[in-house]
């Protein structure tokens, strides 16, 4: 495992904002440990009832609370929103649940510090043999169809251990309801992308160990709302061939900038 890095504030301009859902067995682990990598830390309780919030009191960060669960999509825009009113430049995402390693921060930030204008996503999928194989199977399904309407190719569309860059949130407009749990980091790439504004991969470690809790993901009404909004966004355009051939190309990430000035300059 990385060394940490135990400076405060280390990275003043980033917040990482964590979304909780009945995680009091891990959240307090992955908070201590983002917290050791020198940024400042939001957590957002989703109306949990296992005592998640009550594991973090005494911690030096901001808690935020839902009045209930609101999805993760809801969660997440919480607290973007309260990252952008601390002037934070950048926003950090993880999961509470101890699937991804906080000690790969610095790395994604070092990523966005060179392309700050892109979203950094830490990619899960070149760990094959560590991933269920279903997982895997469906986030390279997933990765076809959401590269289509993105119009660029993508390693890991899926993985929610990613860096927002905070003006992205000023230019596109993504929904944020429940019904939009496991749609909004989806679609945010998707609209993202139509704007120029495209993702860099970085390769991180995951664990999926047997203490995990099962994944809040309900195969058929999650996948059917995905499967919408890909829909709506494609044909919408026409299908949109020009980015199904971009999203084809092989995969560069030096050369993500000039694939996005294409792109801009065939819209």
């Amino acid at each position: 495992m990385p060394e940490q890095n135990c400076d405060a504030h280390r990275f003043a301009d980033y917040i990482a904002v964590i979304p909780a859902y009945n995680e009091v067995r891990t959240v307090r682990n992955v908070v201590e440990r983002t917290l050791a990598q020198g940024i400042r830390v939001i957590v957002v309780d989703d109306g949990s009832t296992d005592g998640t919030a009550d594991a973090l009191r005494d911690m030096p960060i901001r808690l935020l609370r839902n009045p209930e669960n609101l999805g993760k999509a809801a969660s997440l825009w919480r607290g973007i929103q309260a990252a952008k009113a601390d002037g934070a430049r950048a926003v950090v995402t993880l999961d509470a649940d101890d699937q991804h390693f906080p000690e790969d921060i610095p790395r994604l930030i070092q990523r966005h510090e060179a392309l700050p204008d892109h979203i950094v996503i830490g990619s899960r999928l070149h760990a094959r043999e560590k991933i269920p194989v279903a997982r895997y199977r469906a986030n390279r399904f997933a990765n076809f169809w959401i590269a289509w309407a993105a119009g660029y190719p993508l390693r890991d569309s899926q993985s929610g251990f990613r860096i927002y860059p905070l003006a992205l949130f000023d230019r596109v407009r993504v929904r944020h309801d429940r019904a939009s749990c496991f749609v909004f980091e989806s679609e945010i790439l998707i609209e993202a992308g139509r704007q120029g504004i495209y993702s860099v991969a970085v390769p991180i470690a995951v664990s999926y160990g047997k203490h995990h809790r099962g994944s809040y993901f309900r195969p058929v009404l999650d996948i059917a709302r995905v499967a919408r909004m890909l829909a709506v966004k494609l044909i919408g355009r026409g299908m949109y061939l020009p980015g199904l051939i971009r999203s084809l190309r092989r995969r560069s990430d030096d050369a993500v900038t000039s694939a996005a000035g294409e792109s801009r300059q065939q819209r």
